[in-house]
């Protein structure tokens, strides 16, 4: 490819809003241009690169027996009704109804689709395992698109699902997943860690995730000093030491806090700590309300909740349910009083002379002392870990990290098969549901991993399996006959060799070349100046390490072939 042939737009500036380094180049580097907020068109290079990932990804698939499908990117709700996933996507779907009346969802995932082919396609045992993968646009309205290609409303994902007899052949199929993932992310040059994971919304009884580590990441992930990963959303600590703690020699006292229902606002307004606060939240367990814990400088962690409770489906209550459990509005909640199960933070346990809602508007009740002024149900680990916290098995304390997710894989038993009759005959000519898997990669994530891994001041480093080009041509003085004859040469022939090769032609200044060189980052340099071409030679330059080297220019072809 010739540059002045080619879309490569480079800029030297770019927008205010981008923090990022993988949204900065990608920008710089002339590989995305934003269309609208969450949206992106991808430019040559950047097209480059998404088609080398998805080659490794197809690759891969391909290798494992996997089969290539394509699924509709337009979804009947009625199907996502029936596995109540509809309203559980909340404001995340893009819905619409189409002239007709008829209502269809913007595919966000495809377990629904697939399950519902793999229904009306698959009988028989004999037909049994079967792994089926896409590679496909998706769609979520996101809140806060951020970081460039990281969290987007349209992006690019390789879903794979898988069929199975039995839970053993499930324990194959995801095993052989794992290994399959490994294998891409590391062919894509990715420093990458798995973690223990919540299955959310997906469901399912295991759930694993691929993750780098990425200060503009929407994970975080706890470490254990042994190395151990769990993403804070299931990761678990050691229980603190029990205190002996004197009750509050004063007794429990009302107090005026007009229009304060926060804990910012309580602290701000009364001096009062947030880790003297007891927050308090009221939630839908199965269906009954309960109350849950925790002091004001925590966060409820839902997936500990809901096993503390031992609740299959867990949601936090509306303002109506709010008042129906506490006879106040939202933000004046205490468990002082409270008439339904409460669930109490082991941190909330430990504490005196505290302060929390009164149940009752616009009033807080301060001097509580837990145990003695309300009882718990159930105590317990029931917040989000934060750094410093032990570790369950006493190791040392946790450090918290920030993390991109660039694959996740499941296993969804028969989550999604019972509900929409994937079922089978078996051996014995029972009627049973298929057991699946589900595994998913990030396309659009890989091409932003990289960049944040591999860069520096002057621009992308690319791995070389994954770069737009192997080797880009750079000539000094594009005006001097010899340069543009020697480039030409060398160019035509690595194409013939089968190279993928870059050939900047355009008549610009050494510098301005050269720097768009080191952003663009493809690995191989190959400089043609007037100088070393008297010598019958050309310079090679390494864009990672930066390390230079002159070879002839007839052997120019042997090194990249």
């Amino acid at each position: 490819m010739r540059w002045t042939k080619s879309l490569i737009t480079t800029l030297r500036n770019v927008p205010k809003d981008a923090e990022a380094a993988s949204h900065k180049l990608a920008l710089r580097a002339a590989l995305v241009r934003q269309l609208s907020s969450g949206v992106y068109s991808y430019l040559p290079l950047g097209f480059r690169v998404l088609n080398k990932i998805i080659n490794i990804i197809r690759e891969e698939m391909q290798a494992s027996g996997a089969e290539e499908v394509l699924l509709p990117a337009l979804h009947p709700a009625e199907l996502w009704k029936k596995t109540g996933r509809y309203d559980s996507l909340g404001e995340d779907k893009i819905s619409f109804k189409n002239r007709a009346g008829h209502e269809f969802v913007l595919g966000p995932t495809h377990e629904e689709i697939i399950t519902d082919l793999v229904a009306n396609t698959v009988k028989s045992f004999r037909e049994l395992p079967i792994t089926l993968y896409q590679i496909q646009t998706k769609f979520r309205d996101e809140a806060r698109p951020r970081f460039g290609v990281i969290r987007t409303k349209e992006f690019i994902m390789k879903d794979a699902y898988s069929f199975d007899l039995n839970e053993e052949g499930l324990d194959k199929s995801y095993n052989l997943m794992s290994e399959v993932y490994h294998r891409i992310f590391s062919r894509c040059g990715l420093s990458f860690k798995v973690v223990q994971a919540d299955s959310g919304m997906m469901g399912g009884k295991m759930s694993q995730e691929f993750m780098v580590i990425c200060p503009y990441g929407e994970d975080r992930v706890a470490i254990s000093k042994d190395g151990t990963l769990a993403s804070v959303e299931i990761a678990r600590r050691a229980e603190p030491p029990k205190k002996e703690v004197e009750p509050c020699a004063e007794t429990p006292e009302v107090f005026d806090t007009p229009d304060a229902r926060t804990i910012e606002e309580i602290a701000s307004r009364y001096q009062v700590k947030p880790k003297s606060m007891i927050k308090t939240l009221i939630y839908v367990a199965d269906g009954k309300l309960i109350a849950a814990l925790v002091t004001g400088d925590s966060e409820v962690n839902e997936v500990k909740l809901r096993a503390l409770a031992g609740a299959k489906a867990l949601h936090q209550a509306d303002a109506a349910e709010v008042e129906q459990a506490t006879g106040a509005p939202v933000g004046f909640a205490g468990p002082v009083g409270l008439k339904i199960p409460v669930y109490a933070d082991w941190d909330v346990m430990n504490r005196t002379d505290m302060v929390t809602g009164a149940n009752q508007k616009d009033k807080h009740i301060k001097h509580v002392h837990p145990g003695r002024d309300f009882q718990p149900a159930v105590t317990g680990d029931i917040r989000l870990v934060r750094k410093g916290d032990w570790a369950p098995d006493g190791s040392g304390p946790l450090e918290i990290v920030t993390t991109m997710e660039i694959g996740h894989i499941f296993k969804l038993g028969t989550r999604y098969s019972a509900q929409l009759d994937a079922v089978f005959l078996n051996e014995k000519s029972e009627t049973v549901p298929m057991i699946m898997g589900c595994y998913g990669i990030g396309v659009n994530r890989i091409l932003a991993a990289a960049i944040e891994e591999h860069h520096d001041d002057k621009g992308i480093k690319w791995p070389a399996a994954i770069a737009p080009f192997e080797v880009v041509i750079v000539t000094i003085n594009q005006a001097i006959e010899e340069i543009r004859n020697a480039a030409e040469k060398i160019y035509a022939d690595l194409k013939t060799a089968g190279v993928d090769v870059l050939y900047d032609d355009r008549d610009e200044r050494a510098g301005v070349k050269f720097n768009d060189a080191d952003l663009i980052g493809i690995p191989k340099q190959i400089i043609i100046g007037e100088r070393n071409l008297k010598e019958n030679l050309v310079e090679i330059k390494d864009r990672s390490s930066g390390e230079a080297s002159k070879t002839a220019v007839d052997q120019v072809v042997s090194l990249f072939r």
